[in-house]
C-alpha cells in the first residue's frame, strides 16, 4: 500500500485561536468599514490575509536568532546573510532591507524617473504603486491565457514575448528595467518557466534593458519548474534557483514569503554602479547598509530560512496543502484560477458573484462575506486593488477580480483547509441572495485598498 502524503515538519508550539458570532462579526465589520485590513486580529478566526511575514520560523532558525550579532555596522550577522544570498542567487552585491516594498523604494529611488516605463508580468501592489508614485508608468505584458481563469496552464505567469518586444520597441530609451515576478502573485500565484525567464532576458538585453527579478516567492517557482518543466525534474532546487537568477541583472525580495520570517528582504545585483547608487538611498531610508532596516538577529534567520526554503520537501509540504484546499474547492464546483498557485487559491470573484456589477466590487463583497460566515479573513486582488489609472482618474476595471485564500507557511493544518472550503461553500451556496456590493466612501490616492473605507449597499 502507497503511504499517504504528510508534511515533512512536526509541531513544537502552538497558539490559540478564537471563534466568534455572526453577530460579533457583523459589528466588527461595520467599524473595520468593510475593509478586512482594518479588522483587530483577535477578531479573526482564520487569517489568510497575507503569507506575507505570518510563517512559522523553525527552530535553526529561532536558534539563530540568539546568536544574532547587533553591532550597527559590520555586524557578523550580516555577512552570514550575504554570502547565503551571494551562494544561492549567484549575484554579486547585496543590500539588506526591512522588507520588499523597501527594497523598491531604495532600487526604484536611484532608477526610475518621471516619464518612464517599466513593463512586467503584472506588478503587485506595492510595485506598480512605487513607479506611479513616480509618475511613470507600469504595463503589464503577462500572456493574455493568464486571464482565462478556467485554462489549465502550467506556467500562466510567463510574459508574452509580442507584448514585451511591443512595449520595447515603442518606448526605447525610457524602459529603465524590466521586472520580472516569480511567481505572478496578481495572476494568482501563477509560475513563469524557465524557458520564458530566458527568452524574456534575451529580448530585454537585445534592447540594452535590464531585469529585475521580484522575488518573493523564488523558491516556489522554482518548484513548478521542476515539477513541471521537461528537463528540471533531477535538478534540485538549489540547481534550479542558481540557473533562474544567471539570466538576471538583479533582484528585489520579501523575505517574509519564501525566506519564512516576520520581517526582511534585500537589492542584489550584478551592476557594482547600481550598487553604489542604493546605497545612497538605503543610508536615509532604511539605515547603514550592513543592516539596512535589520536586527541582527533577523538577518540570521533569513540566511537560515533559505537555506531551508530552498530543499524539496518543505516546498512541496506548503504547496501540496495550497492543492489540498484546491481539491475541496473542486468538489464544491467553486471556480478558482486555475491550475493551484504556490501560495494562494485565488477564486474567480466575477464567476462566483455574477450578478453584482463591477462597479460593486464583487472580490471586494466576497471577501466581506467569507469573513461574516466564518471570521476567515482573505484579501481581494482586483478592482479594489487596481486603483485608479493615473491620469484618467477612473477605476481600472480591466483585469480579473479575485478572492485570495493566502495560505500562511506551516501555520495551519489540513483541518482548518476543510472549514476555509466549507465556509465559502456555504457562501456559494448563497451566492445569488448577495443582490448588492460595496461602494467606496473614502480612499488614499495611492494603493487605496490597505485604508479604503466602504459602505455596503441594499
Amino acid at each position: 500500500m502507497e503511504l499517504p502524503f504528510a508534511e515533512s515538519w512536526k509541531i513544537k508550539m502552538v497558539e490559540p485561536i478564537r471563534k466568534s458570532t455572526k453577530e460579533q462579526r457583523e459589528q466588527w465589520l461595520k467599524e473595520a468599514h468593510y475593509n478586512v485590513f482594518q479588522l483587530k486580529s483577535e477578531q479573526v478566526y482564520i487569517d489568510l490575509l497575507t503569507d506575507s511575514g505570518t510563517g512559522a520560523m523553525s527552530q535553526e532558525q529561532w536558534a539563530a536568532m540568539m546568536l544574532g550579532d547587533e553591532s550597527y555596522a559590520g555586524a557578523t550577522s550580516f555577512y552570514k546573510f550575504e554570502s547565503t544570498i551571494k551562494r544561492i542567487f549567484g549575484l554579486d552585491y547585496v543590500i539588506p532591507t526591512h522588507q520588499g516594498r523597501a527594497a523598491e523604494n531604495v532600487l526604484f529611488s536611484y532608477l526610475v524617473k518621471e516619464g518612464n516605463v517599466i513593463p512586467g508580468n503584472a506588478h503587485f501592489d506595492t510595485t506598480k504603486g512605487h513607479i506611479e508614485s513616480r509618475h511613470a508608468f507600469a504595463i503589464d505584458v503577462t500572456i493574455p491565457e493568464a486571464n482565462d481563469t478556467q485554462l489549465e496552464l502550467p506556467f500562466k505567469g510567463n510574459v508574452s514575448i509580442e507584448l514585451l518586444k511591443k512595449v520595447l520597441e515603442e518606448n526605447k530609451g525610457n524602459v529603465p528595467f524590466f521586472v520580472l515576478t516569480v511567481t505572478n502573485n496578481t495572476k494568482g500565484g501563477q509560475p513563469v518557466s524557465m524557458q520564458n525567464i530566458k527568452e524574456t532576458c534575451e529580448v530585454c538585453h537585445s534592447y540594452n534593458v535590464p531585469v529585475v527579478m521580484d522575488s518573493a516567492r523564488f523558491a516556489e517557482n522554482a518548484y513548478f519548474i521542476k515539477t513541471r518543466e521537461e528537463g528540471y525534474k533531477e535538478k534540485t532546487i538549489k540547481e534550479i534557483v542558481k540557473e533562474m537568477y544567471s539570466y538576471v541583472d538583479a533582484a528585489t525580495m520579501s523575505c517574509k514569503k519564501d525566506a519564512i520570517v516576520n520581517m526582511g528582504g534585500f537589492i542584489a545585483m550584478r551592476n557594482k554602479e547600481w550598487y553604489e547608487g542604493c546605497k545612497l538611498f538605503c543610508i536615509p531610508f532604511e539605515g547603514y547598509v550592513t543592516y539596512g532596516g535589520l536586527n541582527g538577529r533577523d538577518l540570521n534567520a533569513i540566511a537560515v530560512g533559505l537555506d531551508e526554503n530552498t530543499e524539496f520537501d518543505m516546498l512541496e509540504t506548503r504547496i501540496k496543502q495550497v492543492e489540498y484546499l484546491a481539491k475541496k474547492l473542486d468538489e464544491y464546483g467553486i471556480p478558482y484560477q486555475r491550475p493551484a498557485g504556490g501560495h494562494a487559491i485565488f477564486v474567480d470573484a466575477d464567476r462566483v458573484l455574477d450578478q453584482i456589477p463591477k462597479e460593486e466590487f464583487p472580490g471586494q463583497t466576497l471577501t466581506c462575506e467569507l469573513y461574516l460566515e466564518a471570521g476567515i479573513r482573505a484579501c481581494e486582488i482586483g478592482y479594489m486593488l487596481a486603483d485608479r489609472d493615473p491620469v484618467t482618474r477612473e477605476n481600472r476595471f480591466g483585469g480579473m477580480d479575485l478572492l485570495r485564500l493566502c495560505i500562511p507557511r506551516r501555520v495551519y493544518t489540513n483541518n482548518h483547509m476543510d472549514v476555509i472550503a466549507a465556509a465559502l461553500k456555504n457562501v456559494y451556496d448563497r451566492r445569488h441572495e448577495i443582490k448588492r456590493g460595496v461602494a467606496i466612501e473614502w480612499e488614499a490616492p495611492l494603493m487605496r485598498h490597505f485604508t479604503v473605507q466602504l459602505k455596503r449597499l441594499g
